[in-house]
């Protein structure tokens, strides 16, 4: 679906934009790989590995998704974007909380503008498992942004924009997750442990990517996409990263919760069950006719998708397997 297409990943330059980038590269033939973000040593330093040569698709784009202009003239005949521009940290947020609404929610209509008004045919937007019952501000604006961008279909117009959006757990050793974090505690022999019952999902940056590029070719416009994922207790994961440090609980941080949800029992009505993941269909009724649900199966009313009642755990084993071929 890619090969002759031009590609925009914003946020190009995080962890999942280094490694879609390299997964894009290696398996399809992209007329235009455009990296889309703010930071400009970022992107001299992925150009170390992904040169911007005669020879090469890939174009470093600075910008930022807060500047609507910027993105018109990014987005000139661009066929796909991967929105993986955000604000992510959760303290940071809560801080600095306009900054994230700025980046996350203003960003995100931005997005959708300029996708319409440049004829972009599909975009698919990164989520998180915050999103889902949100208590903090992160997982708010998130939540906001899934809502834009799935409203984003109607008022397309004449044009041909489809937008849906991609909802999944913790990534594996991402950056400012608790892997790198662990490691560095490792040194001093003792992790500090929130709450010893906290669960969360969990998935490697090639899986994400992978289902993100499922979803865009699979995508009609509407839905929102989450995969299938095991989950993990800390203390797993702990044994896992450093099995001789000791643990010292420190309770739970502001903002955060003890299980992750992505999807609540509220929205079982509009859930549809396939193999590998879940699709949230539209709230919109003249969507229903883009959907062949058929092919999936509705949960029962009152399913919830939490992290504590997943029935697919990882064991310490299988998680340090997990983050050594990470």
């Amino acid at each position: 679906m890619l090969n002759g297409k031009s590609i925009l990943i914003t946020g190009g330059t995080g962890s999942f934009g280094k490694k879609c980038t390299e997964v894009i590269l290696s398996r399809y033939k992209p007329r235009k790989l455009i990296i889309f973000s703010r930071d400009e040593l970022k992107q001299f330093e992925m150009a170390q590995k992904f040169p911007d040569s005669k020879d090469s698709p890939i174009r470093y784009f600075l910008g930022d998704v807060r500047d609507a202009e910027r993105l018109h003239r990014a987005f000139h005949q661009v066929d796909y974007v991967i929105h993986a521009a955000a604000l992510k940290q959760v303290p940071a947020a809560e801080y600095n909380p306009f900054e994230a609404v700025k980046t996350n929610i203003i960003g995100a209509q931005n997005i959708i503008n300029a996708a319409i008004d440049k004829k972009v045919s599909k975009v698919i937007a990164l989520s998180t498992d915050k999103a889902a019952n949100p208590i903090n501000l992160y997982g708010a604006t998130k939540l906001c942004s899934d809502k834009l961008f799935i409203a984003g279909n109607v008022y397309v117009g004449e044009e041909h924009a489809t937008f849906s959006v991609v909802r999944y757990g913790n990534v594996v050793g991402s950056r400012g997750s608790v892997i790198p974090f662990f490691k560095k505690e490792r040194a001093k022999g003792v992790l500090p442990i929130t709450d010893t019952r906290m669960t969360r999902f969990w998935i490697t940056l090639e899986q994400s990517v992978d289902f993100v590029l499922q979803s865009l070719e699979r995508m009609v416009g509407g839905e929102l996409f989450i995969p299938k994922l095991p989950s993990m207790n800390i203390m797993d994961l702990a044994k896992a990263v450093a099995p001789e440090c000791k643990t010292e609980i420190i309770g739970i941080r502001p903002g955060e919760k003890l299980h992750e949800v992505m999807i609540p029992a509220e929205d079982s009505r509009r859930t549809l069950e396939f193999d590998d993941h879940y699709l949230l269909a539209p709230e919109f009724d003249f969507f229903a006719r883009r959907f062949d649900v058929s092919k999936g199966k509705a949960v029962k009313d009152g399913f919830e998708y939490s992290s504590d009642s997943n029935t697919v755990w990882l064991t310490a084993e299988q998680i340090k397997e997990m983050i050594d071929n990470a």
